[in-house]
């Protein structure tokens, strides 16, 4: 059977990750989240996910101050019992400061192609 994800919780009741969502978000999510909903696509590559994850926790490191870096990633290959990729991304991470800087220019550029509000307009 394929691998399956499962969140539980403290109590023992539990949820699972399903096709729509699969991944979870433990922590400060409101922030990430709506990141992770809005661009995740089951037929991106595994280097793309990580990317969006790191898209989420900057959004998330960006909005609430309670939230830093270090980050540790970890890659886990179906049926290998080992730990494949392995990395903690510091501060002085040069690909994580793209990503930041890269992510908020952006938004910056999508926004302002957005069309213009207009007052009475409907």
């Amino acid at each position: 059977m394929p691998p399956r994800l499962f969140l539980i919780y403290p109590e023992g009741n539990f949820i699972e990750a399903e096709t729509d969502t699969p991944f979870f978000q433990i922590g400060e999510t409101k922030y990430g989240r709506p990141i992770l909903v809005r661009a995740q696509d089951p037929e991106m590559s595994f280097e793309d996910a990580v990317k969006l994850l790191l898209v989420s926790f900057d959004s998330t490191i960006k909005a609430n101050l309670s939230v830093g870096l270090p980050l540790d990633l970890m890659v886990y290959e179906t049926d290998s019992l080992k730990i494949g990729h392995k990395q903690r991304i510091k501060r002085d991470d040069k690909y994580f400061r793209h990503i930041s800087t890269g992510w908020g220019k952006a938004l910056k550029k999508a926004f302002k192609a957005l069309p213009d509000y207009t007052f009475g307009s409907n």
